[in-house]
């Protein structure tokens, strides 16, 4: 394999001669091998640093700091990684040392290559576009880093805010495919009164209505930037002006709210936003965690659980047992919502890790978010396609439920007194005879009060 030498504070290295990577970036990859996730696994990344470098060379432009030559040539490799090209040169582990450091070499290092290439020169002849000296310029790593993954993560909020509403629009379709058949609610696993199937799948959906909305308001918190405070939040090394102008240019690059914090020295180690972003996802899996437990019970059986709903069968369900279907959807989606639970107590940990003017544990906090979006993402669209749209209703068996549950006397209180629906009820319960039966055979209603009475239109009668 053809090489090329390339020099840095640590001496000399052979890079391969056709990288778009250069010496850092090498060295952090032959560091740092955590994950198997290098920062090309998450595309929003790529496309961040991109936004954020092209910025700050048209600011740097403004001020005279960058040549036309210099700038279009930076302009047109940003273009191209923001379009998808190249990714696969940025090969750093997306957990490492450094506080981003080297995350932000891999972009300067494939920059100035794509750049060089453009002004007729050969990968490595920095002399000519310099990965700190131009790429670099009037940056830090704590800018540009910690910049460039709020902007990642508001682009993987977008798709994820997708299938959410999505998965919301099921099961309000299922609410309303499922409206007439009455069913027993329950509550603390007991049977409690009566409800239809589609007011339970109704109360999904409306679970999920807020979530949107918490996500977008985070993603508000992340639009907060540093750029432009450089190394601590001082702003050395970069003009007058500059930071103002960078997030502007930024503001017009990503199409986001992008505004620049009040205080750039609180804001290069405050890891608030990130958190709050956590929170609200904690809070989704918290939710899909639970609509998964119900699922489950709700499928139960098929001969010896609650079978009042069927879900699709996916593939077989054991090694030793012929025939068995498993819900195997909403244990995946179980299965996800615990990672994102779990890794929330991770990124708050690490916020809180923060030293003085710094938070050296950002990229393990920018990991877990962008992860999380992903899983989440995936797993919501798996739940949607795969299980929620097929689900199917066994109305007999939910109508077997409700006729046979001493849950029913509870409508009939208001009646006949709570004093005779508890004696009915404890009856009911010893001699294994039905609530109506017994009502009936002590002449405490009519047949026609208390068919009206147990009608469905009465009992799941709402305010």
């Amino acid at each position: 394999m053809k090489t090329r030498i390339e020099h840095d504070l640590l001496g000399d290295q052979a890079v391969p001669a056709h990288a778009l990577y250069g010496i850092q970036t090498q060295r952090a990859k032959q560091n740092f091998d955590i994950t198997g996730m290098p920062i090309s696994h998450f595309p929003e990344l790529v496309k961040g640093l991109a936004m954020v470098k092209a910025a700050a060379a048209r600011a740097n432009h403004s001020h005279g700091l960058l040549t036309d030559d210099k700038n279009n040539a930076i302009q047109a490799a940003c273009a191209e990684l923001i379009n998808g090209e190249h990714h696969e040169e940025f090969i750093v582990d997306l957990i490492q040392g450094g506080a981003g450091t080297s995350t932000n070499m891999n972009a300067n290092e494939v920059i100035a290559n794509i750049g060089l290439k453009k002004l007729g020169f050969e990968y490595g002849q920095y002399a000519h576009l310099h990965p700190n000296n131009d790429i670099n310029r009037s940056q830090s790593t704590n800018d540009v880093y910690p910049t460039s993954a709020r902007l990642a993560i508001v682009f993987a909020a977008q798709e994820l805010m997708v299938t959410v509403a999505n998965l919301k629009e099921s099961l309000a379709a299922k609410g309303q495919e499922f409206a007439d058949i009455l069913k027993m609610g329950r509550t603390q696993m007991q049977d409690a009164v009566p409800m239809t199937l589609g007011q339970e799948f109704d109360a999904f959906a409306a679970d999920l209505a807020a979530e949107n909305a918490s996500i977008d308001e985070a993603c508000l918190q992340l639009c907060e930037v540093n750029l432009g405070g450089t190394a601590i939040g001082t702003g050395i090394n970069a003009p007058a002006g500059y930071a103002c102008l960078a997030v502007k240019e930024l503001a017009d690059i990503s199409g986001l709210p992008v505004r620049l914090a009040p205080n750039l020295i609180a804001a290069s180690s405050d890891m608030g936003a990130f958190v709050t972003f956590s929170g609200t996802l904690k809070r989704l899996a918290v939710k899909l965690s639970k609509l998964s437990n119900d699922l489950r019970l709700l499928s139960s059986g098929p001969r010896t659980g609650f079978a009042e709903i069927n879900l699709p069968a996916m593939q077989p369900g054991s090694s030793i047992m012929p025939g068995k279907v498993n819900p195997v959807i909403p244990e995946a989606m179980n299965q996800t919502a615990f990672q994102v639970m779990g890794t929330d107590m991770t990124i708050t940990m690490a916020a809180e890790a923060a030293q003085l003017q710094l938070n050296a544990m950002e990229p393990l906090i920018i990991y877990n978010l962008l992860n999380n979006c992903r899983i989440l993402s995936k797993s919501i669209h798996m739940l949607d396609e795969l299980c929620i749209r097929g689900i199917t209703a066994n109305e007999e068996r939910c109508t077997f439920h409700v006729e046979n549950s001493i849950g029913i006397v509870t409508a009939l209180v208001p009646h006949i007194g709570y004093d005779n629906a508890s004696r009915i009820a404890g009856q009911a319960l010893l001699s294994g005879l039905g609530v109506a039966e017994l009502v009936l055979k002590e002449e405490l209603l009519t047949e026609e009060q208390l068919a009206e009475i147990l009608s469905p239109r009465a009992m799941i009668h709402c305010g």
